[in-house]
């Protein structure tokens, strides 16, 4: 039988949190381990339950920005993932520079709600594809960068092609089948990019690829 994931679900509209606490039970995938409403709620669940997964909203009482770093402290390995209406780049990047494993807009469908978690769980970060395309595009744009380091040519011509596929919001399953490769094969990729460029997910590879490609790097 395979153990479910353990999730907690933090959002101060009780209706919209039943909704998705109800969808993700059903799929039979997911435990549903404690529900808050607030910033202090949030805190609260990941020192008493530490959820593999905590589900959350930015804009609840007391900032769910402001609950990143001591959910992340009080329990290190949960994964958090952002389930908002805020597509604010600021937020986007703030909340990824802090930790967030997944940055989600609440338009998704429950299905889709629950695949991202998986992907998640399985040690992936996701981002709205729409979300992570205009941060890559607001960056470069940017005349001071926070992302500036060109370590682009120490990848392989292989890294090269699967990073530049990750720029353009593929995933590991969809590099596979455009690159006619397994999919653990283009794990192994990520994980040496990831490494390479100092990056910690996949959206901070993605721009880092970007702002280089921008400045025409030669290739070897």
């Amino acid at each position: 039988m395979t153990s479910t994931i353990s999730v907690a679900v933090v959002d101060d509209h009780p209706l919209f949190r039943e909704g998705v606490i109800r969808s993700l039970s059903e799929t039979g995938r997911y435990r549903i381990v404690a529900e808050g409403s607030s910033r202090e709620d949030a805190i609260r669940i990941a020192g008493e339950q530490r959820p593999e997964i905590l589900l959350m909203d930015l804009s609840m009482p007391g900032e769910g920005l402001k609950a990143i770093e001591p959910i992340l402290s009080l329990s290190p390995n949960s994964r958090i993932v952002v389930l908002t209406v805020s597509e604010a780049s600021e937020d986007v990047a703030a909340a990824l520079n802090q930790g967030v494993k997944g940055y989600v807009l609440k338009g998704i469908g429950s299905r889709g709600l629950a695949e991202v978690l998986s992907l998640v769980a399985a040690g992936e970060t996701y981002v709205t594809p729409s979300l992570s395309a205009r941060l890559l595009s607001n960056l470069s744009s940017a005349p001071h960068s926070p992302i500036t380091t060109d370590p682009i040519r120490s990848l392989s011509d292989r890294e090269l092609e699967v990073v530049s596929l990750v720029a353009v919001g593929l995933s590991n399953k969809q590099i596979a089948i455009k690159l006619d490769l397994h999919e653990k094969t283009v794990k192994h990729h990520m994980s040496s990019i990831l490494s390479k460029l100092q990056a910690s997910n996949r959206t901070e590879a993605a721009m880092k690829y970007h702002n280089s490609a921008k400045a025409s790097f030669p290739r070897r």
